[in-house]
């Protein structure tokens, strides 16, 4: 998305410089221009541009997309033939065995947002003193940081939980931690004061998108109460539910016609036409290729191949894919799975081929057929539902590959991207899709409708466009089905991935091409293969889960979406199963973040959360402050 993005300059170059409409071309922003600064409307966006492009992060290297996925149930980053241990990283990730100076992502998301928060408040600050004049638009400007900073402290509050409050840049004392329960009630505090000020705009348009409007922090405040009793231990879902009515109700959002029309590479008119974004982080591959780029994009597809088959000038760089259990448990007839995920062959790319989903359909059909390998197009590698283990040791021999696992769809392929990384998908933070799945979550768990709504209704308003209609029984069924447990490592061997991952035969003692077979093709073993995986169920992973088919719901709509594991610690699963190689912590105290390492050695006010190895030898639970937030704060 190009025009809106540089009109609104979030995200844009950098949050030192931007460019677009109102010729600021070269403007350091880190250094507001104090004099004679007087805004109009049309202005509002660029002001606020430093406080919004730190969402940007969401999708950048080791950003939230990682903290939120990385470790739960549907994602996995397994080692390949071109890397990806990256000093065990990811497989700390998926084990839960991060630590408090782990360079991946608890330390990187800490640092992204309270960069995020450092950046509201510093021009909060601005407009407060008059240093900044903002004219009649002072009040609606502080609404909409207030708004900005609380999102962020509300991510914070999922993450880390105990983590300092910090209300201004001017602050010289370092700052004290605040407990979890503290920080709600901040995060909770400061929407609902924006709320109630009924400043912020409540229309749709061009001038909202990429930005927070009455409705987004509406969006915001109802996720944090959904997830209430996990961050305080008391359950607020009546409050989410009269929040999610309302957005449901009496936004002029509404649910888009298809699933995928929410994860395109936008262009300017398709960006604000789309139905059901709320809150959208607008990425761009012209005016911002340095500061946060989609990143994710990099991971999505192996390097070579993926470059001959979507027909990239460059290249991508392998990486994550699904949990074959995750794949596993959708059901027969929902269009989510092939709308989020490739299966089977992927062909290189041709002049005469631009559709690869009904491409690879024909071409399992033919092999189911028998047709003739001549017969076949060239295949650049092949999506098998299958993965030996995160690091793919067995033996003295590790076995790695390209083919193992399910590669996203969702995120539609950007073709004029002049980088991999560079796309312009706009990811939605807020969807109206998550008002009725909060909905119909609060109303199973005894909250009230003001509206007559039933779970039943609500989810399959979503579902209607992807599966078939689902029931209140199955909606409260205590039966997941997701399987959880622990993987073996299956049937692959060297040879098997010779033959079928290379196209070679062998010759005596060594291996050399095979005239008759191609690579990547493995048409006459994958359906063996994929089954050849079994999961050994023990502890918890049998046990019911309390509303399991909302539980699979939520997982089926939002995968990918940066929500799993908030998703999974409140039905009570990131802690308790096991999953593919992850073994059950037990404890639970992974369900939180540790403190980064640096950050308490930098200030001797911050203690660590519990189960990890504080680096000043003070723990949250002894220095946190648990004070009522002052009303003036």
């Amino acid at each position: 998305m190009k025009k809106i993005f540089a009109s609104l300059a979030i995200l844009a170059v950098s949050a030192s410089c931007l460019t677009g409409c109102f010729d600021l071309k070269e403007e350091a922003y880190s250094e507001i221009l104090q004099e004679s600064f007087n805004p109009t409307d049309q202005d509002v966006a660029a002001l606020l541009a430093s406080s919004y492009s730190e969402f940007g992060a969401f999708m950048d290297w080791y950003g939230i997309f990682d903290a939120q996925e990385e470790g739960a149930d549907v994602v996995i980053t397994p080692a390949r033939p071109n890397g990806w241990v990256d000093g065990g990283v990811y497989q700390r990730m998926h084990e839960h065995s991060w630590y408090a100076d782990d360079p991946g992502s608890p330390s990187s998301l800490y640092y992204y947002a309270f960069t995020g928060i450092n950046a509201a408040n510093r021009v909060m600050d601005q407009v407060k003193d008059g240093s900044l004049n903002t004219g009649d638009l002072k009040d609606a400007i502080l609404d909409e940081l207030k708004a900005v900073r609380a999102v962020w402290y509300a991510v914070l509050l999922d993450s880390h939980g105990n983590v300092p409050i910090v209300t201004s840049y001017k602050e010289t004392d370092l700052p004290k931690q605040s407990t979890r329960r503290r920080v709600f009630e901040f995060v909770t505090k400061q929407l609902q004061e924006v709320i109630d000020n009924g400043i912020l705009s409540e229309e749709k348009s061009a001038a909202t998108y990429g930005r927070l409007n009455m409705w987004g922090v509406k969006m915001a405040l109802m996720r944090v109460y959904l997830n209430a009793e996990v961050y305080t231990g008391t359950p607020a879902y009546d409050k989410a539910l009269k929040l999610a009515e309302d957005i449901i109700h009496n936004s002029p959002y509404q649910l888009s016609a298809k699933y995928l029309d929410n994860f395109q590479a936008f262009d300017d008119a398709s960006a604000v036409a789309n139905t059901e974004i709320i809150f959208a982080i607008p990425y761009d591959n012209v005016y911002n290729t340095g500061a946060h780029v989609f990143d994710m994009a990099m991971k999505f597809y192996p390097p070579s191949q993926g470059k001959a088959h979507f027909g990239y000038a460059t290249t991508t760089w392998g990486g994550n894919c699904a949990n074959p259990q995750f794949i596993n448990s959708y059901q027969e007839g929902d269009t989510r799975l092939t709308d989020t995920w490739l299966y089977g062959p992927q062909f290189v790319a041709t002049p005469n081929r631009s559709d690869n989903d009904s491409k690879t359909t024909k071409y399992l059909q033919d092999v189911e057929n028998g047709v003739p390998v001549e017969k076949r197009d060239q295949i650049a590698w092949w999506c098998l539902n299958y993965l030996p283990s995160i690091t793919g040791a067995k033996g003295k021999e590790t076995i790695t590959s390209v083919d193992f696992g399910c590669r996203q769809s969702k995120y539609q392929i950007d073709f004029d991207a002049t980088s991999t990384s560079h796309w312009t998908n706009d990811v939605s933070w807020f969807r109206l899709a998550e008002a009725y799945y909060t909905a119909a979550e609060c109303i199973l768990r005894g909250a009230s409708s003001s509206y007559g709504d039933t779970p039943d209704a609500l989810v399959n308003a979503v579902r209607q466009r992807s599966a078939p209609a689902i029931t209140l029984a199955d909606l409260k069924s205590t039966k997941s089905k997701m399987v959880y447990g622990v993987a073996n490592f299956g049937d692959i061997t060297t040879d098997m991935l010779n033959i079928y991952g290379n196209g070679y035969m062998k010759d005596g003692s060594s291996w050399t091409a095979d005239p008759a077979r191609q690579p990547h093709d493995w048409a006459e073993v994958y359906k063996a293969l994929e089954a050849s995986t079994k999961y050994k169920s023990s502890g918890a992973d049998k046990e019911p889960i309390e509303l399991a088919g909302m539980y699979d719901e939520w997982g089926w709509e939002f995968a990918l979406e940066g929500l799993r594991r908030q998703q999974m610690i409140r039905f009570g699963t990131f802690g308790t199963r096991n999953w593919f190689n992850h073994k059950a912590i037990g404890d639970n105290h992974t369900c939180l973040f540790p403190i980064d390492k640096g950050t308490q050695q930098d200030n001797d006010n911050i203690g660590q959360n519990p189960g990890y190895v504080s680096a000043n030898n003070k723990m949250a639970a002894d220095v946190a402050i648990d004070d009522p937030i002052p009303a003036n704060m």
